[in-house]
């Protein structure tokens, strides 16, 4: 099994947050965990979001960031190609989803049409866990 994870599940990775325990249990089980390009943009304005919230948190963003930037290259990364902002634009529309969700669903149904193994789509926003069950992915949220 292939585990996809959107910004909201990849950053459960890392913080101690609601489901982070779910997420790491799938991540020890898959195969490979993979991600879009655009999670790490995602998840460096997520983690500075937490910091400008609260300044307190700082200094284990940065251990957060550092760890992030050493296990990147241990992730599977689809690369946002042309073929998957057009299909994302049509699942923006389809099923009523913000830009940067189309795309990482975009990019996740490229790579379950394009594996051999079962793919499991980890985020944590109802309308997009529901599209991608309606595209015939497992889902983790």
């Amino acid at each position: 099994m292939i585990l996809f994870c959107d910004t909201s599940a990849l950053i459960k990775l890392y913080v101690l947050e609601a489901f982070s325990a779910e997420v790491h249990a799938r991540a020890a089980i898959a195969k490979a965990v993979a991600v879009s390009r655009i999670a790490w943009a995602e998840a460096m304005a997520a983690l500075a979001r937490r910091v400008r919230e609260n300044s307190v948190d700082a200094e284990a963003v940065e251990a957060v960031r550092a760890k992030l930037r050493d296990d990147w290259p241990m992730f599977a990364i689809v690369e946002v190609t042309q073929t998957i902002v057009e299909q994302a634009g049509e699942y923006a529309d389809t099923f009523a989803l913000r830009g940067y969700d189309s795309v990482q669903l975009a990019a996740a149904r490229q790579l379950q049409e394009a594996a051999s193994e079962d793919l499991c789509f980890a985020c944590f926003d109802a309308r997009l866990n529901k599209a991608a069950k309606v595209l015939g992915m497992q889902t983790l949220g």
